[in-house]
């Protein structure tokens, strides 16, 4: 691991892996799933804590934190007041003398009043002190698009940390994955920003009740698929699989890659899957400039242009503020139907630009 935290794909420690276990399998929302996970780790280190706005009593604005303060009391549960800058840092200043801090933002927006805590310093202390000290701080927050927050309350500024050196950006699709990330995130010793997105809280999945972790740093393949490749995360990944089933009775066959982990990039898992099917779809609900969209297809550009049939095709938000009215925030966000026209755009069945 280089000075300034991981860049290449790799486990986090502790016990579990991925489909570790043959334990019984529930089904459980993504905010139950994330819930089970804080509990879990808490349980198994006494230095990790949570830190956040009406987190304790309430549960947290989406529920995410209830039942924490009875179970591990208030020195380990903090209601903190409104001021996103002096949580984060003080979740950093714990992290660098040996706590394992999860703050929470209520709204990932927010992430603006904690920039320099973040990415000035969460980021740089281990590359600035030549690897003598880790930061094992965990920044989360629900990414709001889509549920009529307006434009202050609904970006997703994913982009900002993955620009940022020495961060982890985690951006799951799947109750199952999203407790194994959240886990992989307390234990791992760099900074980590976990976002989560407000209208997946509520998606139903399996989660296996034994002891878990889902990998850093790894896509997986939730849908094979021999003609074009789809790669998205979190919101994106269900646009796709939609899609995906829509264009099936076309005859048309979508893979779908999650990516889970934004950084570091499993640029491997998607670049073998471009060179089976030869044409790449990215979708992202940011705005289209300077977002993980464009970022992904340079980079697919960069080391697998000759297995590309077809110029990359970004499926994307306008680059505009959310409105609030429903109307304007769907018109702003991608939908199903741009994702099966970009389909059929990167596939040449229809006219570019149409």
């Amino acid at each position: 691991m280089s000075g300034v935290g991981s860049t290449e794909p790799h486990k986090s420690a502790g016990a579990g892996s991925a489909g570790a276990g043959v334990g019984a399998v529930r089904e459980l929302t993504m905010s139950e799933a994330l819930n089970e996970a804080l509990h879990e780790e808490m349980e198994r280190d006494p230095t990790v804590f949570v830190v956040g706005e009406d987190i304790a009593a309430m549960g947290g604005l989406f529920q995410v934190t209830s039942g924490l303060l009875d179970r591990f009391g208030p020195q380990r549960v903090i209601d903190a007041p409104i001021s996103e800058a002096a949580q984060a840092g003080a979740g950093v200043g714990a992290a660098l003398v040996g706590c394992r801090p999860v703050v929470e933002l209520q709204i990932a927006d927010f992430v603006s009043l904690v920039m320099d805590q973040v990415v000035n310093h969460a980021g740089k202390w281990r590359y600035m002190s030549g690897g003598r000290v880790t930061v094992p701080f965990v920044l989360r927050g629900a990414v709001s698009s889509g549920i009529g927050m307006a434009a202050q309350h609904s970006q997703t500024l994913e982009a900002w940390f993955v620009h940022a050196p020495g961060l982890v950006v985690i951006m799951p699709s799947t109750p199952y994955d999203a407790k194994g990330l959240l886990k992989s995130a307390i234990r791992d010793d760099n900074p980590v920003v976990f976002l989560e997105k407000r209208l997946l809280y509520s998606r139903r999945g399996p989660v296996p009740d034994t002891d878990y972790v889902v990998p850093i740093g790894v896509a997986e393949i939730k849908q094979e698929g021999s003609h074009v490749t789809f790669v998205s995360y979190a919101q994106g990944v269900h646009l796709g699989l939609q899609a995906a089933r829509q264009l099936a009775r076309e005859g048309i066959e979508v893979e779908v890659v999650d990516l889970r982990t934004l950084k570091p990039l499993d640029i491997q898992t998607v670049v073998a899957s471009v060179s089976k099917t030869g044409h790449l779809v990215v979708a992202t609900e940011a705005a289209r400039a300077g977002s993980m969209a464009s970022e992904l297809v340079a980079r697919v550009c960069d080391v697998a242009f000759d297995a590309l049939r077809a110029a990359p095709v970004r499926v994307t938000a306008k680059d505009t503020p959310m409105p609030y009215a429903a109307p304007l925030e769907r018109a702003v966000l991608p939908q199903v139907e741009d994702v099966v026209d970009a389909v059929n755009q990167v596939l040449g069945r229809v006219p570019v630009g149409r």
